[in-house]
């Protein structure tokens, strides 16, 4: 959800778009005994509690290895089958839920997102330039995220014990009363609409379709106008078309929908807990699933990369990675660190400056990344 990166509890994805498929198995033992110990090395700097990882490429999984703990004080391993939220890598799921909803008929990338929404929402510096579906997904709309973001938008989950958890996070990140919970619409009606109450610095100086603005609540947006014209909660309607069909049996978007016993507890740094959380905004960030599930929706993005996939078709994928913007978009570029996502964006999926191609995510607690490294060998691993 948010761009900064909290690194203490991880899930970690690598993706390889070739195949790798001449390995011998003794090869591919010490590649194994290898990552571990490479991997092992960065546990053992106890920045982080526990975490997993994961590359596969357009056949199967590769590599998939948690490390630490999930619990601490339990003791309770990180394994592949440990489940937590993943932070902005959700954002990708939102890019492919707009693409079948265009599948569907149901919408068009580039119609005024006013055709879709039951309330008015305009950048109030140009009210006559309308913004698209399109820039929502390309972070370029002008909405931006106010400081109600962080405290109007995230809420304790119910029934848990709060004794000894810190109930802020950052020191400006507040985690409300589960009684005080509010749905993704009355949120983004407060936030975006001209009469919200919350409506203060919601949109930049900038003309809709100018400039690249990372937007968390533009993203929820896009999920609502998915909700709007399919008729479906948007955590049904990738339930149906992105979880079944891929078999992700142990992910979802709510604490009901998942099987909690097996949910990570979450840090803000190695030994201060923090409670479990839910947002108004959850497809923003919120999706819950493990290393094991998200690798099979990274395969499929690989899959969907090369033209086989099976979620999307053809066309949709080849809009999803095609990079939608231009160096005038930018105000600046990261070329910094190559796991950037903000170079270029496709359809709510990020392109380094490197090539990498994928998101990252940070969250109270949680930091998580996904990316497809196009040219890779084992003899690079």
């Amino acid at each position: 959800m948010r761009k900064k990166l909290i690194f203490f509890m991880t899930s970690i994805s690598l993706i390889s778009c070739q195949t790798m498929k001449n390995n011998s198995s003794s090869a591919s033992h010490k590649i194994n005994d290898s990552l571990d110990l490479e991997i092992n090395k960065i546990y053992q700097q106890e920045n982080f509690n526990g975490f997993s990882v994961s590359i596969v490429n357009d056949e199967s999984t590769l590599y998939q290895k948690g490390f630490g703990f999930s619990d601490v004080k339990e003791k309770k391993p990180y394994t592949e089958n440990t489940i937590q939220n993943i932070a902005s890598v959700s954002k990708t799921l939102v890019g492919i839920a707009l693409l079948k909803a265009q599948e569907l008929g149901k919408l068009n990338l580039d119609d005024p997102i006013q055709k879709y929404l039951p309330f008015k929402i305009s950048n109030p510096k140009f009210p006559q330039i309308p913004i698209t579906v399109r820039q929502l997904a390309t972070h370029t709309s002008s909405i931006l995220d106010n400081e109600f973001y962080l405290s109007k938008n995230y809420f304790l989950k119910p029934s848990q014990n709060l004794t000894g958890l810190k109930l802020n996070f950052d020191d400006e990140q507040v985690f409300n009363p589960s009684d005080s919970t509010i749905t993704m619409s009355v949120f983004l009606e407060n936030v975006l609409s001209e009469q919200g109450k919350w409506n203060a610095n919601s949109f930049s100086a900038h003309k809709p379709g100018e400039i690249y603005e990372y937007s968390n609540v533009g993203t929820a947006l896009a999920a609502f106008i998915v909700e709007r014209v399919t008729g479906q909660e948007f955590s049904a309607f990738t339930k149906e078309y992105i979880l079944k069909p891929l078999q992700m049996k142990d992910s979802g978007w709510k604490f009901e929908e998942i099987q909690f016993s097996k949910f990570s507890r979450l840090y803000e740094n190695p030994k201060t807990v923090l409670p479990y959380y839910l947002s108004a905004t959850y497809p923003d960030g919120g999706f819950i699933t493990s290393i094991h599930d998200l690798s099979k929706y990274l395969t499929e993005l690989i899959k969907g990369y090369n033209g086989k996939g099976t979620i999307l078709n053809q066309k949709s994928y080849k809009e999803y990675f095609t990079p939608q913007l231009s160096a005038v978009n930018f105000t600046e570029r990261n070329t910094q660190n190559p796991y950037s996502e903000s170079y270029n964006v496709g359809i709510f999926m990020g392109f380094g400056y490197t090539g990498y191609v994928g998101h990252t995510g940070g969250d109270p607690g949680v930091m998580s990344m996904m990316f497809l490294i196009l040219k890779i060998t084992w003899e690079e691993l």
